[in-house]
């Protein structure tokens, strides 16, 4: 069973064009081991929500009546948690979190969710569930503890050659499409300034692999502002100064 709570203090954003991002609570907010706090604690995705909420407000800002925007849900599969929606609910409120939608399903039912409700982007601390995401097709991140370093003003995108331990055809098709649409949504900003930046990795091979996915991810309309080639070099250096808030495949042919 799944219950629907909208955001009243936040404008819906048009199903059409809307990217549909759907983050668990767990990664957002930390449970204290006071129930008698008004709010959650601050948890690994918070940094994430921050900068899709910065595009968002760049983007209207260039134009006010721009559909292509970030529609941020909240879901909450833990019991206890479901027990505080009251909590959750004013803790996005407290930090000024743009959540459209909050999401409460019981375990059970919270995949079939993401499937009916189209979501685009799972985010997870969860590894279980990202790869239940994946194998029902829908493109799922792991988030660790190192993405609360993670820049809030500007989202921070990697494309990897071996970041994605599911490879089906569902989960590829997913990673096409969503990485698509955030190459049109790079498109609407100048080369500086920009709210959000894509970056290629090859943690492998040598220059043809890089101008290989390079040529695969603009054929799909999506233009890296940087790219590196490791050739077997240690990736941890490069990632520590990058800090993106999550990696994807470069979804090669």
């Amino acid at each position: 069973m799944v219950s629907t709570v909208l955001n009243t203090d936040v404008k819906q954003k048009d199903a059409d064009g809307a990217m549909v991002v759907a983050v668990t609570s767990r990664a957002v907010f930390e449970a204290g081991d006071d129930d008698d706090d008004d709010v959650y604690g601050v948890g690994v995705a918070f940094t994430l929500l921050q900068a899709l909420q910065r595009v968002n407000q760049r983007l209207l800002e260039e134009n006010p009546a721009e559909s292509l925007l970030f529609d941020i849900v909240l879901i909450t599969t833990d019991s206890r948690q479901q027990q505080q929606s009251a909590r959750i609910i004013s803790s996005t409120r407290h930090y000024g979190l743009e959540v459209s939608r909050f999401w409460f399903s019981d375990e059970e039912d919270f995949m079939e969710t993401l499937v009916k409700h189209e979501v685009q982007l799972f985010v997870s601390v969860d590894r279980a569930e990202v790869l239940q995401g994946s194998q029902r097709g829908v493109l799922s991140v792991l988030l660790d503890q190192q993405t609360t370093s993670c820049p809030s003003q500007q989202l921070r995108v990697l494309f990897c050659g071996d970041s994605v331990d599911d490879d089906s055809v569902a989960t590829h098709q997913a990673a096409q499409r969503f990485s698509g649409r955030l190459g049109e949504l790079r498109r609407r900003f100048g080369v500086s300034d920009s709210p959000l930046r894509i970056v290629l990795m090859m943690s492998h091979g040598g220059r043809e692999s890089c101008g290989g996915a390079l040529r695969t991810l603009r054929s799909r309309g999506v233009s890296v502002d940087e790219a590196y080639c490791l050739a077997g070099a240690p990736r941890g250096p490069i990632l520590s100064v990058l800090r993106p808030h999550f990696l994807l495949s470069h979804t090669e042919e």
